[in-house]
């Protein structure tokens, strides 16, 4: 005879799981020489506001790339074009460039591309970082201004 299987509750092992981790994690920090993580209160916010930027929100809806001019002046653009200035003899470097030099080359590009695509998400991540800190400075400055009055 078999016995019915038991339901067993994960969520609050998983709980103490995730606590321990950010504790250890906390530890670390501190042993490495980040002496505010000490208060777990404020590694606790830092770590909610790092969250938020980073998965939280969509790192494509920020203010800052709209407040550049332009684009492509901060925007990684990792394209391969391959063109010549030269009227006559430019057909002939071009088809040497694609059929002899680009096959010779597609893994540096291809590992490039990857590297690029990495980079450009640190980079949207980072500027959500930096817009969550405004935004919480612009909210802390508003209360401290109403506080005043």
């Amino acid at each position: 005879m078999t016995r019915p299987a038991e339901h067993v509750p994960v969520a609050p092992l998983m709980s103490q799981i995730e606590r321990d981790a950010r504790a250890d994690l906390r530890s670390r920090l501190v042993k490495h020489g980040v002496t505010a993580y000490s208060d777990e209160r404020i590694f606790e916010r830092v770590s909610a506001l790092l969250h938020h930027a980073s998965e939280g929100r969509d790192p494509n809806a920020l203010l800052l790339p709209e407040l550049l001019d332009d684009e492509g002046a901060w925007a990684l653009e990792p394209n391969l074009t391959l063109s010549s200035h030269r009227a006559s003899t430019g057909a002939a470097i071009l088809f040497v460039k694609r059929r002899i030099l680009l096959p010779l080359t597609r893994w540096l590009f291809e590992y490039s591309q990857d590297n690029f695509r990495r980079q450009d998400r640190l980079n949207r991540i980072l500027l959500a970082c930096i817009e969550e800190l405004a935004i919480e400075n612009a909210r802390l400055r508003a209360d401290l201004d109403a506080r005043r009055t």
